[in-house]
């Protein structure tokens, strides 16, 4: 695993929540971006782009965040991949169930475009603690 967060997969079937995470990401946090619209995309592109971290949606259509992570999960070189869901569905049994799943952490929407690249760089850093 790099100990550099540089590469980040990000699965949002929304496209105009899509464009402002790009730009916060890379405009302001100087990381490399995939966008996928669905876990099914997620999992086509995983493997050839590696990414140091998932940032999830969890509400999408077919397949949900918490499968796309665990079908990631399930590709042997992204097994400890770091994954991080964004969801407007914070009640504090709704993050703790998907902390139990094994998210690394959740970021709640709608997030600030500004600070978002320093909120995931944060988590990051905490990963290993």
């Amino acid at each position: 695993m790099s100990e550099t967060l540089s590469k980040i997969l990000y699965v949002e079937d929304e496209p105009d929540i899509q464009a402002v995470a790009r730009i916060a990401l890379e405009s302001v946090g100087g990381l490399t971006v995939e966008v996928c619209s669905s876990g099914d995309e997620a999992l086509e592109k995983v493997s050839a782009f590696n990414p140091d971290l998932v940032l999830l949606d969890v509400m999408m259509p077919n397949m949900d965040g918490p499968s796309t992570m665990m079908a990631i999960r399930e590709i042997p070189e992204f097994s400890a991949t770091p994954v991080v869901f964004m969801t407007a569905k914070v009640q504090p049994q709704e993050v703790q169930a998907l902390l139990a799943l094994g998210a690394l952490d959740v970021i709640a929407k709608p997030f600030d475009p500004m600070t978002l690249s320093d909120q995931v760089k944060g988590i990051w850093a905490t990963r290993a603690s």
